[in-house]
């Protein structure tokens, strides 16, 4: 029990902005546990997703605006820096080690900059859907594109195989591919239980957007990296959000 605990505090003090006391044994019990991921995403979407309650009394633009600087706030930006980097690589004209020479690098491209852009653009579209939502929606569907993206992450650390030594094999080589089960079990469980919720739908929205960094990554990269860890979260999020608007909007 002590152990999950410190896994909980690290993933929360390591993933978050939150001010989470941990020790110094919490990171290598956070990264051999996948499940604490899901967990991170519950608590960093339920806090992001506290401005999506005054949707009945404040505009959808305002409340939208509120949950970006939300989820900001809760997790911070350092995930846009994987985007940024990812943009840049994959713009640039060249083999493997030219991509991952130009991901290395610190300057940035016109391929960061539009990378960015349209991540954060597609946020607060995302958000401008949910906020026109009835307020208890937005919320169980900003919780869900959180932790959906989140178990994406969980699936990426136990299948995916690192490009180099660094933050991504750090989290890779701790995990095997049988810790996927259990919070892959919880969460899509849960999804299955809220059907035809549009939560529901937010959740496998947010895996494609994991896959498709991840996919690019393994082709063009030969593996995953902190930056692609970092740029599914912000896809994953964003695809999240958009897959409950349209089931919403469907339904």
């Amino acid at each position: 029990m002590r152990t999950w605990l410190g896994a909980c505090r690290g993933a929360l003090a390591f993933l978050t902005r939150l001010p989470v006391g941990h020790r110094e044994d919490d990171w290598d019990a956070f990264r051999s546990r996948p499940a604490t991921l899901p967990f991170v995403g519950l608590v960093a979407g339920s806090l992001a997703a506290i401005p999506l309650l005054a949707a009945d009394v404040l505009g959808a633009p305002t409340v939208a605006l509120g949950y970006l600087l939300a989820v900001y706030a809760v997790v911070g930006i350092h995930n846009l820096d994987g985007v940024a980097d990812l943009g840049d690589a994959l713009v640039v004209h060249g083999d493997r080690d030219r991509r991952q020479e130009v991901l290395k690098d610190t300057t940035t491209g016109v391929g960061a900059l539009l990378a960015v852009s349209l991540t954060v653009a597609g946020l607060a579209l995302g958000a401008l859907g949910v906020a026109e939502l009835p307020p208890a929606t937005a919320v169980v569907v900003a919780i869900a594109a959180e932790v959906g993206a989140r178990l994406g992450l969980a699936a990426m650390a136990c299948f995916g195989t690192a490009s180099h030594e660094g933050m991504g094999s750090q989290l890779t080589e701790a995990t095997a591919p049988g810790q996927f089960l259990a919070p892959a079990g919880v969460v899509l469980g849960a999804a299955v239980l809220l059907w035809p919720h549009p939560a529901a739908v937010a959740v496998p929205g947010t895996l494609v957007g994991v896959a498709l960094p991840w996919h690019w990554a393994r082709r063009n990269l030969g593996g995953v990296s902190g930056d692609v860890f970092g740029a599914a979260t912000e896809i994953g999020r964003v695809l999240g959000l958009h897959a409950g608007v349209i089931a919403w909007t469907l339904s």
